[in-house]
């Protein structure tokens, strides 16, 4: 790819990328060089078990591999022991030793389901953080300031309220930095809540005498209820583990704007081509390509079948009424027609209704279009909420 396709695809769904015009300037630096960019971004393995919200960061990590670039998988074993506060108003419990190894080895495990081995260098910070000592330490804490340090909302919140932060916390964001000393990142990766911490590495491989990275920051993705952060506590994720079958399920139940927003973050797929097709098909499209992803070639449009004969088996009544309608013209029978005609709905606005409550489905689909039409010819089996069915044939 050219530097302008490739900015193109790296800037797909990313929330700032600091300083501006900075990724240009890399990019056109590295090709002058004739060198891949190092890419950057830390995992602190305190979770074992995956969601789709991990793995906003790897897919952006697989477009830098697409352009050709090293990325760097930072596993945070040193750090993990300590406790990143980010977004809490308490310290966070530091894991054990052995925790983080067996939490690291999941990721590891998972990530190459996403990325590219051959452009992937799996690091862990504690071969350069165990190592320091206490003056290295002092004195890579001499870089910053406390004042600095409070500019971070989390620790301004829990010093105006009177809550504790302890001295360690103060330098998680330091030895985050000096990962990037450590590695000499040319770009960082991370969520829109570790602007602070991508910043600090910047600010220390200024200190040292090394060109500072550009950072990438990306939003947090929302679960399957559309509103919280994908979480498994809120029981509103899709574990990157799950069966195949669940995933598609779970998958089938987002709403048609997260499902566009999932789309951007989650693959690098046209956009536009995705918002022409029926939102339904998008939607399947999405799970198979997530389920395939995770589970293999196959796995996709195995999920897809299993879903739809389970969705028409459904609920369904031994004494679903027939009708025979007549179609509006050579472009078939408009649906909002259809349902008053069937008698299903009572009138044309109460079939709008009702389509736009998302309780309208035809042959097992969700249709959310009240444009949709019924080609002449066909069989139709016509559902509208839970208790509405017709069997209908346009003639």
């Amino acid at each position: 790819m050219d530097i302008e396709q490739q900015m193109e695809l790296l800037s797909r769904g990313a929330l700032e990328i600091l300083p501006a015009g900075g990724l240009k300037a890399k990019l056109a630096r590295a090709k002058k060089e004739g060198r891949p960019l190092r890419v950057k971004a830390g995992f602190d393995p305190t979770a074992p078990d995956l969601h789709l919200g991990h793995t906003v960061l790897l897919e952006k990590l697989r477009q830098f591999q697409l352009c050709g670039h090293q990325v760097v998988f930072l596993i945070g074993d040193f750090t993990g022991m300590i406790g990143d506060p980010t977004g809490k108003n308490e310290t966070r419990p530091p894991l054990t030793h052995e925790e983080v190894l067996i939490n690291a080895e999941t990721y590891k495990e998972q990530v190459f389901k996403i990325l590219d081995p051959a452009q992937t260098e799996v690091r862990f910070n504690s071969e350069w953080l165990n190592n320091l000592t206490a003056a290295d330490l002092i004195r890579i804490a001499a870089k910053s300031t406390v004042a600095r340090m409070l500019e971070r909302d989390d620790f301004e919140k829990r010093y105006r309220g009177g809550q504790p932060i302890a001295i360690h916390e103060f330098l998680y964001p330091l030895i985050q930095g000096y990962d990037s000393v450590a590695l000499d990142a040319d770009v960082e990766l991370g969520g829109n809540d570790q602007k602070f911490n991508l910043l600090m590495g910047r600010q220390l491989q200024e200190a040292y005498g090394k060109a500072p990275q550009v950072i990438l920051t990306m939003p947090l993705l929302e679960g399957l209820d559309g509103i919280n952060k994908m979480s498994k506590s809120l029981n509103n994720y899709v574990g990157v583990a799950e069966p195949a079958k669940e995933q598609f399920g779970k998958l089938m139940s987002v709403s048609d704007e997260l499902m566009y927003k999932y789309y951007e973050l989650l693959s690098d797929v046209d956009l536009d081509e995705v918002k022409a097709m029926h939102p339904m098909e998008a939607k399947k499209q999405l799970a198979a390509m997530i389920v395939e992803r995770f589970h293999g070639e196959g796995a996709g449009g195995g999920a897809r079948e299993a879903f739809e004969a389970q969705f028409a088996r459904g609920e369904l009544p031994d004494d679903i009424p027939e009708a025979t309608l007549q179609a509006d013209g050579e472009d078939g029978l408009w649906i909002v027609r259809a349902l008053t005609r069937a008698g299903l709905t009572t009138s044309n606005g109460e079939a709008m209704r009702m389509i736009r409550q998302n309780a309208l489905s035809v042959d097992g689909e969700k249709i959310a279009d009240k444009d949709y039409r019924l080609s002449p010819g066909g069989s139709y089996l016509i559902r509208l909420g839970k208790r509405r069915f017709v069997s209908l044939t346009v003639v």
